[in-house]
């Protein structure tokens, strides 16, 4: 029997709690960055029942975490039973299932790709969305498990300080980031189930409107303005860059929505602290993926590719802060950029070589792959390319000894010459790692980047 085959029978007994039958199609599905989700038709009788399995195979995967699989699912199912759109779960792993820990629940047949939701969007899918928080953030904090953590935003900053620090303490705009957040906390808000990751990408949904809420590993008791910003950030606009909320509006109709639909009044200020704070919350994570596989607690291929995203959230910090700085440095011209290496000769380089793997994995290996082999051919040939366009025009983005004038308030956007310099770095090193990333133009033209 096949490790594959054992882990079906696994799978079939634990369905068999809900329901007798057998498994007659059964897909890991693509992407996850923590954990693995596996799409599982079951066929009892004339009726085919479609399932989700969420679980994390090792006891590895949950360390260091707040709480359980167990825990989760009895959230989910405490969120549905507020009224929530969350998913409904049917069993839960126990330690004799063999399986790690997780749960299953009744597959929602939707939309889950952000591409696919922007590009036929109801128009009224903002609107769900709001409402959805707004439920979320009225859920009395009595009805959830008990083990849900609470979040003390300046201890939560302090840590997010650490771990850069312990990551090197190197990328100046980082630095940047920390000092100002730590010169802008805001007073404490009145306490709320946050989801901590509700953002394009964690929804379902259909041309009709919102289907499902995804994803609750990161809920924590805390500011209800951290759910609003986190799914407005930048980077999961999925390239509808002008649409701040979501990708889907503007941000007065989002939070006019939350408003009507129960949720408390939305401060501004608030927000943009919380939308400053994901977004470094973001570049550590980035980071930490180069930690997970340096240690080789995950050595897939796919965290080395998202620790490289760092850059995206470089950019866009710097774009969130840079209004503070004088109208003397937000108007001075950009030093010019790194030089790109003499085109070769002769012999093909180590640049073209990278260049020659990725058109065969184009041509002879994506055509022939499906599902996440698909997906991780694509992950491959996007690390080849970054790594092909470093070579080609090297940059370096690090230094420590700015970033711990930053830290320390001796250097900040009023430091003649330091905006323009910074603005330069974090436009090269995106470049290079994500050339398409949709801000990077936005960027080049806001800042003259001819």
């Amino acid at each position: 029997m096949t490790d594959k085959d054992a882990f079906a029978q696994r799978l079939s007994n634990v369905l068999s709690r809900i329901t007798p039958g057998t498994i007659t199609s059964m897909q890991r599905l693509s992407g996850g960055a923590n954990m693995e989700s596996w799409s599982i038709d079951w066929t009892s009788g004339d009726s085919v029942h479609g399932y989700i399995l969420r679980r994390a195979p090792s006891a590895e995967w949950m360390a260091g975490r707040p709480f359980g699989l167990d825990t989760e699912a009895a959230l989910v199912m405490a969120a549905r039973a507020g009224g929530v759109l969350a998913p409904e779960v049917v069993t839960i792993l126990t330690p004799g299932d063999d399986l790690g820990e997780g749960y299953v629940m009744v597959r929602v047949e939707a939309d889950v790709s952000p591409a696919a939701i922007l590009a036929s969007a109801s128009p009224t899918l903002i609107e769900d969305i709001a409402r959805e928080q707004a439920r979320i953030h009225a859920l009395p904090i009595d009805s959830l498990p008990a083990n849900i953590p609470p979040m003390d935003t300046a201890a939560a900053l302090a840590e997010l300080k650490r771990r850069f620090i312990a990551y090197g303490g190197d990328r100046p705009i980082i630095a940047l980031a920390i000092r100002w957040l730590e010169d802008h906390l805001p007073d404490p808000a009145p306490p709320a189930l946050v989801h901590g990751d509700l953002r394009m990408g964690n929804i379902m949904a259909t041309p009709q409107g919102l289907a499902a809420v995804l994803d609750w590993e990161l809920a924590h008791i805390g500011d209800a303005h951290e759910d609003l910003a986190y799914g407005c950030m930048t980077v999961w606009r999925f390239g509808q860059i002008d649409k701040p909320a979501f990708g889907l509006s503007d941000l007065e109709r989002y939070f006019a929505a939350y408003e009507a639909t129960g949720g408390r009044p939305v401060e501004r200020d608030r927000f943009h602290f919380w939308l400053v704070y994901r977004t470094l919350w973001w570049a550590l994570g980035c980071l930490q993926m180069g930690e997970f596989w340096r240690s080789g607690s995950d050595p897939s291929l796919e965290r080395t590719v998202i620790s490289r995203r760092t850059s995206e959230n470089e950019l866009d910090l710097l774009m969130l802060l840079e209004a503070e700085a004088p109208e003397a440095e937000r108007s001075a011209p950009l030093p010019p950029p790194a030089a790109a290496l003499p085109a070769p000769t002769g012999e093909t380089s180590a640049s073209e070589i990278l260049g020659a793997i990725s058109d065969w994995m184009a041509a002879d290996l994506k055509p022939k792959a499906s599902g996440r082999d698909k997906f991780m051919v694509v992950v491959a040939m996007n690390a080849l390319g970054m790594v092909r366009r470093e070579l080609d025009r090297p940059v370096t983005v690090t230094d420590k000894a700015l970033a711990n004038q930053l830290l320390s308030g001796q250097a900040s956007l009023a430091t003649p010459g330091l905006l323009p310099r910074l603005r330069r770095a974090a436009l090269d090193k995106l470049t290079n790692d994500v050339p398409k990333y949709a801000a990077l133009a936005k960027a080049r033209t806001a800042w003259g980047d001819t």
